[in-house]
């Protein structure tokens, strides 16, 4: 890397007075060094050094440029871009869509934008008075929107713990799976995780979360569950697979005893479903569902401890909106490949797309499902979704925070502390203001 301009006027004042005082050869001397540290042809650098400090003036294009070689120009020093994304309009108006779109990263919340701003001014919900800032919307590059959204994504992460029980038995029955395995481009091979949903304090019940992934739309389903018993499993996988938009062709588990059974085995034999498992301690293995477990579930419900019926009442209602909202609104980025470089790993992802256009895109899939699907979606709206997800959600937490903190049978459970995601996450409704520009209509 070359030396920056300042440091190419230091050395120019540093070795002015030397170059204009020297012999002939000492100045040959002198101007081949400075050629080789600056860059400069030898013409110029010769001409900087001999009228360093001195006033020059020159026409360049058809302007008067006034400038002293060794010195920063006063334009220069001073110039500032025209910030085309600095209106408080604009800036309210990329918060309430990143609000709206759960948090997404700048990639994929540029594609949330050019994908339902249209729907929300069909449908009537969103109306601009100034039809500049919407054409700045649907232009936005995702490094600019990542930059001016920096301060607002500043919060806290939270970090659970893995709660799966090994079970031993039927293990030679069920072939291993790895994350390489995985290259299936039909939909409808998933896989399955759970999500327990404790407080920190792994006693007694409490409410599990069913995760279903289809490896090649990203479409994901959940269900929640009293318990991880067998048998509350099984029926949770019966009710994703009713309803997915394609035919279940393989699920890939890991290898805790409430999916490694003989119920499960036999269901699977019988339907013709392929059923794999992953290997012990290799979370990699089970890597696209394991992701969802945070961007979806975590996100949504945190880490308090659920374990009555009215919680799961309210993780029912929960999911059965969610499931519409990602599944339908936000984009995801599949991995293409991965390039090592010595140390250096490159990772190139597709461009992001809904699991609903993916779904739509996919050549094995039926014209009678997609026109299902786009009937469906027609029939959506992202604002009231997300407006139903924040009562939701605010009324879980309020119900895990009048419980209290979990109880612990020892000093050696420790909780984590109670905190109130809907005050550190983008779900907060008052985000999404109907008086701020651009207009959001309730419905």
């Amino acid at each position: 890397m070359g030396l920056t301009m300042h440091e190419r006027h230091a050395v120019v004042r540093e070795l002015s007075s030397r170059f204009q005082q020297a012999r002939k050869k000492e100045r040959s001397s002198i101007l081949n060094d400075f050629v080789q540290l600056t860059g400069y042809t030898r013409s110029y650098a010769a001409f900087v050094l001999r009228n360093c400090g001195r006033k020059q003036i020159r026409m360049v294009a058809g302007r008067r440029v006034v400038f002293i070689p060794g010195h920063a120009r006063a334009s220069c020093s001073k110039r500032h871009r025209r910030g085309l994304y600095r209106t408080k309009s604009f800036l309210d108006a990329l918060r309430q869509f990143w609000a709206l779109s759960d948090g997404l990263c700048g990639k994929r919340l540029t594609a949330f934008i050019r994908d339902v701003l249209p729907l929300l001014e069909q449908q009537g919900t969103l109306t601009f008075a100034d039809m500049t800032l919407r054409e700045q919307l649907l232009r936005v590059s995702a490094a600019t929107a990542d930059r001016l959204l920096a301060k607002t994504k500043r919060q806290s992460e939270l970090r659970g713990r893995s709660l799966t029980r090994p079970g031993s038995l039927l293990k030679h029955h069920i072939p291993i799976r790895t994350f390489a395995d995985w290259n299936e481009q039909c939909p409808g091979f998933c896989e399955a995780d759970l999500v327990a949903h404790d407080g920190g304090a792994a006693f007694d019940e409490y409410c599990q979360t069913l995760t279903l992934t289809d490896i090649a739309t990203g479409w994901t389903e959940t269900e929640a569950l009293k318990n991880k018993a067998q048998i509350h499993v099984f029926a949770g996988l019966q009710e994703l697979r009713s309803r997915l938009p394609f035919p279940l062709l393989g699920i890939d588990s890991d290898n805790g005893s409430e999916f490694i059974n003989n119920q499960l085995l036999r269901y699977c034999q019988d339907q013709h479903i392929t059923f794999t498992r992953s290997r012990p301690y290799r979370k990699n293995d089970n890597c696209f569902v394991e992701q969802k477990n945070y961007s979806i579930v975590r996100r949504t419900v945190g880490y308090y401890r659920y374990e009555t019926s009215k919680q799961l009442s309210l993780l029912h209602q929960l999911y059965a909106r969610l499931r519409l909202f990602n599944n339908f609104f936000l984009p995801v980025m599949k991995l293409k490949e991965k390039v090592r470089t010595g140390s250096k790993l490159t990772r190139r992802y597709d461009e992001p797309k809904t699991p609903y256009r993916r779904v739509l895109e996919h050549p094995l899939i039926s014209d009678l499902i997609k026109d299902a699907l786009r009937s469906h979606y027609a029939t959506l709206n992202v604002v009231l979704l997300k407006h139903e997800l924040n009562a939701l959600q605010k009324l879980l937490f309020h119900s895990a925070v009048l419980a209290g903190p979990p109880p612990r049978p020892s000093q050696s459970h420790h909780a984590p502390p109670l905190i109130h995601p809907w005050r550190n996450t983008p779900n907060s409704a008052n985000l999404l203001n109907p008086q701020s520009t651009p207009s959001i209509r309730h419905p």
